[in-house]
């Protein structure tokens, strides 16, 4: 025993000797219980580790650790490789968020999503009145956009067999598989809910109601029918007709008949567009699966028909914009003659059914309406403006009231002047005098 503590003692003396180079060494101390091996170096020549390896851990994934400068109080941190680290991770977070990100784009349907926000935020200014509530617009567009990503994201949810068959949509993030339907679903549902409730807290009930009436009407109703039946066209439509709808409720807190002329020309102008878009990509709509109107009319006649017709239906749109008070004349032309020339491009494909016409005609519904928004907004009358409007036509109307009474008395004293000017005959005086019980005869009804 003595023997033993001496030799532990002359170790121990040996060590802290400078000149020696003998090393005090404990290895392979392992646990069990933590599933790592550490193996930890002490040199009285250096502070630092002998070698790179100075600390292992069992888990590979943490074991990279190292390299980023990870180290035991016995180890000093490499600076460059910690950059180097950092920089890797960074770089593989943002491709990770540019991934998702477009992922999301496209499963939203951005484009389509910003034009049902235009539409809604056009709604809104039409029914704000005199003053604007910029905070609520905002609120009530960036609400509308989150229920329609949810509504276009879920479209794609359950057309993912049909999207894989077209040329169109085959790289579409699903039918590729760049993301998962799980994801897909939860995104779809958690930014519907936070739309709906963001309309619900900012705007009002009848607004958040509106949405997620769409939402229902888009995903569940509109998305399966296509599939069905050529009549998932005019179902598209009233969706598309909604969202102006929306914005009307969330400023004005009510649907009145004057907030129905933007809606009527959304659900009006889809019809052409959408005719000409089935016309133009009817065999991919066949490969696809879906039942388009234009896939029963071989010759093109009868969708190029229902087209032109409701192009003519948009013509007098403009004249009850103005007859109602909610926008000036200058808009009544300006919409007639922009209705006119997109039904002269609808007319042009019925008489000739080339595929030329049909983009013609589907430009000029891209063309329609921006430019018939931007004149109702701009032409649009406030409150105080329709007020003033409308006293001015009781003025008139009183007035004009006022002047045909004036002309119908003026009338009836020249009738009277005129009676007794008229002479009677002299038989009239003698016959009173002499018989005063008897009646003096009229002459002048004769």
């Amino acid at each position: 025993m003595w023997r033993s503590s001496l030799s532990v003692y002359s170790k121990l003396l040996a060590s802290t000797n400078p000149k020696s180079k003998s090393t005090f060494l404990f290895s392979e101390i392992s646990s069990s219980n933590y599933g790592f091996e550490r193996s930890v170096s002490y040199s009285t020549s250096s502070t630092s580790p002998s070698s790179p390896d100075a600390l292992k851990l069992g888990f590979p994934k943490l074991d990279r650790i190292r390299s980023s400068g990870f180290a035991s109080s016995v180890a000093t941190i490499d600076a460059p490789s910690l950059a180097g680290a950092s920089a890797s991770r960074a770089k593989d977070v943002a491709d990770l968020a540019l991934h998702y990100g477009w992922c999301y784009w496209e499963l939203s349907k951005a484009r389509l999503s910003m034009l049902v926000v235009a539409t809604s935020g056009a709604g809104y200014v039409l029914g704000s009145g005199n003053a604007i509530d910029y905070v609520g617009l905002c609120c009530t567009c960036a609400g509308t956009m989150m229920v329609a990503a949810s509504a276009n994201s879920l479209n794609q949810v359950f057309e993912i067999n049909n999207d894989a068959k077209m040329k169109r949509t085959k790289h579409r993030p699903l039918p590729s598989g760049r993301i998962t339907v799980a994801h897909a679903v939860s995104w779809a549902s958690s930014v519907g809910a936070a739309g709906t409730a963001l309309l619900a807290c900012q705007a009002n009930a009848l607004a958040a109601g509106l949405a997620a009436s769409n939402l229902f009407l888009y995903a569940f109703v509109y998305t399966p029918l296509k599939q069905i039946h050529p009549v998932n066209t005019w179902v598209g439509a009233v969706v598309g007709a909604i969202p102006p709808l929306l914005g009307w409720a969330a400023a004005s807190g009510q649907v009145s008949l004057n907030g129905m002329i933007l809606p009527a020309a959304l659900y009006f102008w889809q019809i052409p567009h959408f005719m000409a878009l089935a016309y133009l990509c009817r065999d991919d709509y066949a490969v696809g699966g879906f039942r388009m109107f234009s896939l029963a009319d071989v010759s093109g006649e009868r969708t190029a028909l229902v087209a032109l017709r409701n192009c003519i239906y948009l013509i007098p749109l403009g004249y009850l914009a103005y007859d109602w008070g909610i926008t000036s004349g200058w808009f009544c032309l300006e919409s007639t003659v922009l209705a006119l020339a997109i039904s002269g491009t609808a007319l042009s494909f019925y008489l000739n059914r080339t595929t030329k016409n049909a983009r013609r005609m589907f430009h000029a519904s891209l063309l329609y309406l921006p430019v018939f928004m931007s004149g109702l907004l701009f032409h649009r009358l406030s409150d105080d403006q329709q007020l003033r409007l409308e006293e001015d036509s009781h003025l008139l109307l009183s007035s004009g009231t006022l002047a045909e009474e004036t002309e119908i008395n003026r009338r009836k004293k020249v009738n009277r002047s005129a009676v007794s000017a008229r002479g009677q005959p002299p038989v009239a005086y003698a016959s009173v005098a002499p018989f005063p019980f008897l009646p003096a005869p009229n002459y002048a009804a004769i």
